[in-house]
């Protein structure tokens, strides 16, 4: 990922909701707005990868679906019940997640040690590839304080924006 990106994102991200009431609403009402996501999220990670930064990884906890404990605590040859006790509890939302961040998982060089059996929350992170997009719209803004990919994305749907 390029420096001055990550730069950017991490001086300019602190809330970024409150900060863009006004465009988030503008967006809420965009006709075309899976498309719009989708063109900027493969330009904006032709120029960043994800392993430069693993901000989620180090910051967030994603939703383990029972699937998701199943699959991760079959691949780390655990019983369920021992991989939740180990690394999950309930939050207030009545959702299984992480106990502590960084995330265990990560190792060293930003790589999932679960890669292959990682949560589907994992796998879908940042959302801007999928459809809908008017559904998870907050969640997005929300994202964008965490991931410098949301971030860019939401800055050039905004100078965008501004141009038309």
């Amino acid at each position: 990922m390029s420096i001055e990106l990550y730069d950017d994102w991490k001086e300019n991200s602190i809330d970024y909701v409150g900060q863009n009431k006004a465009f988030y609403q503008q967006l809420r009402k965009k006709k075309k707005l899976d498309d719009d996501f989708h063109d900027l999220d493969a330009k904006v990670f032709e120029k960043m990868d994800c392993l430069d930064c693993a901000n989620c990884c180090k910051t967030t906890s994603p939703i383990f679906q029972q699937s998701d404990i199943e699959r991760v605590s079959k691949a780390l040859k655990m019983k369920v019940p021992e991989f939740i006790e180990t690394y999950l509890h309930i939050d207030e939302d009545q959702d299984y997640v992480l106990n502590a961040s960084p995330c265990p998982f990560l190792g060293y060089d930003n790589k999932c040690i679960v890669y292959k059996n990682r949560p589907t929350a994992c796998r879908e992170y940042p959302h801007t590839n999928r459809k809908r997009m008017h559904q998870i719209l907050k969640k997005t803004f929300t994202n964008a304080e965490v991931c410098p990919a949301v971030y860019h994305i939401l800055e050039e749907m905004k100078s965008k924006e501004v141009r038309r």
